[in-house]
């Protein structure tokens, strides 16, 4: 395995990675990781101790949180300026901010394209963490969300897998009659609603658009497709999903779909191998999904998927650099890459050749493809814009689930966020 080290600068400068320094295999390394779920935290665990069998000198701290909870304790942890040496990171403006503060190492030389590293993962998941051309983070795993369905209680009613937005709202009046919740949805913490809100804007604004209003400095957001867009999340939620979502968590949803309460639930493909399982009611044979459909006059890319690969970035207050980059390596292997795409975990690899087909759930290994033919990942709205204008977002959507404010209202409030950062 390749040596790394990092090149030594002041406190607050940007820290380079330089290729040439030998690792040290001793000492303790810190990692924070989005993989505190009951069903993922084993992975990080496991790979550790391989590691360890490599290096007996060497030694982890793993610091494992949730999807909900990684938001709070990083930041926490950048405030108190004890970041770990490793640490999970989205892409977009939640991954620049780490870039801007030089709180992330710039990996160009060592995971860049046209390195040895960097030649091992999908070009697009590498680039999604590159900044004004430089690497900064490694990518893990790709994500995408994707409408999980019982097969079973579709062929019971007669319902064909929809292939517009129009067909799916009627496949939900023709559920509801029976008394099932179309849709099972959970929002008490807000993010679910972004997801939906994410995919029908790509399918309603221009990419360009969307890429523009992504910044505040260019941001306008007077796009008709924004309101559009929310309107018809207004009208899936009417007419297909749970009542009082705000008060129902994400772990509820998904519960409801599992145990068949439920006919479908919006979910990452991460999850696939979770919402059906051998000791769920919704067995593995009658699981089922379709990319949520684009409506019938959809004026942005009809093509596009929700989603974006996440990763991990090293810090660079880090005393443990070298050693963190080659354990970043050996996390980001091919072997590595079939254990993490295969059940129980379902996450799929950004590595080339890191996922084994006959090892893997069926419906992830489809999934994959999608995510390969899709003509772009729209952003998580969480990540991708300035936190305040996140903010803006996470706050105005669940008021608009909660019926106190209306689709105009809710990108008028997102809006004046974006001119209130920029001014």
């Amino acid at each position: 395995m390749a040596v790394v080290a990092t090149q030594a600068a002041a406190a607050g400068d940007l820290v380079t990675a330089d290729p040439d320094t030998p690792v040290e295999y001793t000492g303790t390394l810190s990692v924070l990781t989005k993989f505190g779920a009951q069903h993922l935290s084993p992975f990080f665990r496991d790979v550790a101790e391989e590691y360890q069998k490599l290096h007996p000198e060497v030694s982890f701290e793993l610091i494992q949180e949730t999807d909900d909870s990684v938001k709070g304790k990083t930041k926490t942890l950048v405030a108190t300026n004890s970041m770990p040496d490793i640490f999970f990171s989205w892409t977009g403006t939640w991954g620049k901010n780490f870039v801007r503060g030089n709180r992330a190492v710039d990996l160009t030389d060592v995971v860049g394209e046209g390195t040895e590293w960097g030649k091992t993962f999908s070009p697009a998941a590498l680039d999604a963490f590159a900044w004004n051309g430089r690497n900064f983070g490694v990518p893990l795993y790709l994500d995408a969300k994707f409408m999980g369905y019982n097969k079973r209680i579709f062929a019971e009613l007669g319902i064909d897998t929809p292939e517009t937005f129009e067909e799916l709202l009627a496949a939900c009046d023709t559920i509801a009659e029976t008394g099932m919740t179309p849709i099972s949805f959970g929002n008490k913490k807000a993010w679910p609603a972004v997801h939906y809100a994410g995919q029908l804007l790509v399918y309603n604004v221009p990419v360009a658009t969307l890429e523009k209003d992504f910044d505040p400095e260019t941001a306008e957001f007077n796009d008709p497709g924004y309101v559009t867009a929310l309107s018809q999340f207004s009208e899936l939620q009417e007419r297909c999903m749970t009542d009082a979502p705000n008060g129902l968590s994400y772990e509820a949803a998904v519960q409801a779909f599992s145990d068949e309460r439920s006919a479908m639930y919006y979910q990452e493909i991460l999850e696939f191998d979770k919402s059906a399982s051998d000791e769920t009611t919704l067995k593995p044979k009658d699981f089922g999904y379709f990319i949520l459909p684009a409506p019938e006059d959809a004026k942005g890319d009809t093509r596009a998927i929700e989603g974006a690969p996440e990763g991990y970035m090293v810090s660079a207050s880090s005393d443990q650099i070298p050693l963190a980059i080659d354990f970043l390596k050996f996390l980001t292997s091919q072997e590595a890459g079939k254990v993490i795409s295969a059940s129980p975990y379902g996450q799929p690899s950004a590595v080339i050749g890191g996922a084994d087909p006959e090892a893997m759930n069926a419906n992830v290994v489809a999934g994959m493809a999608d995510i390969d033919a899709a003509s772009y990942l729209m952003p998580w709205l969480d990540t991708v814009n300035h936190p305040r204008v996140a903010a803006a977002w996470l706050a105005g959507l669940q008021a608009l689930v909660g019926g106190s404010k209306s689709a105009e209202e809710v990108v008028t409030s997102v809006r004046e966020t974006a001119e209130a950062v920029s001014g």
